[in-house]
């Protein structure tokens, strides 16, 4: 039996098929990590993982089923296939359920442009071993920091091939290099934890392991001797490093999912207003050097950059194929899976439209009010929208920053807040999600 991850889910495919299924796709991976953490300059532990595992879903008319191994040999195939063709004829038939059409199916499968994996060699645990203990020198030398919590370097590896009987066959490899750090400032009931950390597909691309150790112990010292602001209605700036979340709300909220279930309080707003006039969220899988980037979707359908939301107005939903059909839509390509269960719809890259203001202007802008560097607990109404989070940050006078907060509540709706967002112009673009400082002009505070 050929081994390599297409040759298994030929194989899997093959199996389904002699087992009585009409169609099947089958999914591979294999993958590799090594994590490395550091205390008090010598290593504290080292951890290493390698792993196969292989996934089939299988469909006998519209009734379907899934299951999934990390044992690769015939025998287990076999099973595999002969289990899901006798589950999937106790499902329930789903009139949405199915593969892509064979003419809908792409045949572009070369990600090698995309640059998802470094040609580099593995990095040693001795190698990363000294990142992290870099990190964690630079994070001690902050006179406010009493101890440093945790400091860890990591590399991962993943190959990756979908195959399915509707004539689709394609994989790609991703790598990753990644260094946290965790300083803890102050003693007692006192202390405080601020992180800083990085990951990228090239190592070469990683920030210095100084400048990870500093930024964690700068930030854990600024939240020190922290108060509870003053209850009342402010303006909130979401710092730049937790403002993704706000799009993180609207992505869910437009996730055919939630739309096919009507669980959503987007749910009604296709071709609305949903964020200010002249502003963007623009879906890109293809750029090259980041993680959410790839040429294909979980069944097969080639990915495309296109807008979800044009000068405030959302364009569209969030599909893979079952909720695009139940939606009366067509997919947009979306597909996401692991090798357990059916695809589900998920974005890919997206980049919010950036400001002119920096931050120090939101700050003047904002006046008196509350900046948000961290964010804890969360009450969100998918329904509604009402949006109620625990917060930790910086509270802000006349536009300077005068004291740390914790223990405040930040509450409003979500379609109100995101309808007024104003943007700063600090967004990281090599990240997945480019999304820089927001402020909302009012929320409601719960402190003192």
């Amino acid at each position: 039996m050929d081994t390599t991850l297409e040759g298994l889910t030929e194989a899997l495919l093959d199996a389904a098929k002699k087992a009585g299924a009409d169609a099947a796709d089958a999914i591979a991976i294999a993958g590799t990590t090594l994590e490395i953490d550091v205390r008090n300059g010598v290593l504290e532990q080292a951890q290493r993982a390698e792993a196969t595992d292989i996934g089939l879903r299988i469909f006998v008319g519209q009734q379907q089923a899934s299951v999934s191994a990390s044992d690769t040999s015939k025998t287990t195939l076999k099973m595999m296939a002969e289990r899901a063709v006798a589950m999937a004829k106790d499902a329930p038939e789903d009139p949405y359920a199915g593969l892509a059409d064979a003419d809908d199916i792409t045949n572009e499968t070369d990600a090698t442009w995309l640059e998802l994996a470094s040609d580099e060699a593995e990095p040693t645990p001795e190698d990363l071993q000294t990142l992290a203990a870099r990190a964690e020198a630079a994070a001690a030398a902050n006179p406010g920091v009493t101890q440093v919590q945790s400091s860890s370097a990591a590399y991962g590896a993943r190959d990756i091939h979908l195959a399915a009987t509707n004539g689709f066959s394609g994989g790609y490899r991703r790598t990753d290099r990644s260094l946290y750090c965790v300083a803890i400032a102050g003693e007692g009931l006192g202390m405080e934890s601020d992180y800083d950390g990085d990951m990228r597909v090239f190592a070469c691309d990683l920030r210095g392991a100084e400048d990870i150790g500093k930024r964690a112990a700068a930030r854990a010292v600024a939240r020190l001797d922290p108060r509870k602001p003053p209850t009342g209605t402010y303006p909130v700036l979401f710092d730049e490093r937790i403002s993704s979340s706000l799009v993180g709300h609207l992505l869910a909220a437009i996730n055919g999912s939630a739309i096919s279930r009507g669980a959503s309080f987007l749910r009604d707003s296709l071709g609305e207003k949903v964020l200010p006039d002249g502003m963007d969220l623009i879906e890109d899988p293809h750029r090259p050097r980041v993680v959410g980037s790839r040429p294909f979707d979980a069944e097969g359908l080639a990915t495309k950059k296109r807008a979800i939301v044009k000068d405030g107005v959302l364009q569209d939903w969030t599909l893979d194929l079952a909720t695009a059909r139940k939606l009366g839509r067509q997919s947009t390509a979306n597909a996401a899976r692991s090798v357990a269960g059916s695809p589900s719809p998920s974005p890919w890259n997206v980049a919010l439209s950036q400001g002119d203001a920096t931050v120090q202007d939101l700050l003047g802008q904002m006046g008196t009010g509350l900046w948000v560097t961290d964010m804890i607990g969360s009450t969100i109404n998918a329904n509604t929208g009402d949006y109620s989070r625990g917060a930790s940050g910086v509270w802000v006078e006349n536009g300077e920053a005068v004291y740390a907060v914790n223990e405040v509540t930040i509450a409003g709706n979500l379609r109100e807040m995101l309808g007024e967002i104003i943007p700063a112009n600090d967004a990281r673009d090599y990240l997945s999600r480019v999304v820089p400082s927001l402020m909302i002009p009012s929320m409601t505070l719960a402190g003192s």
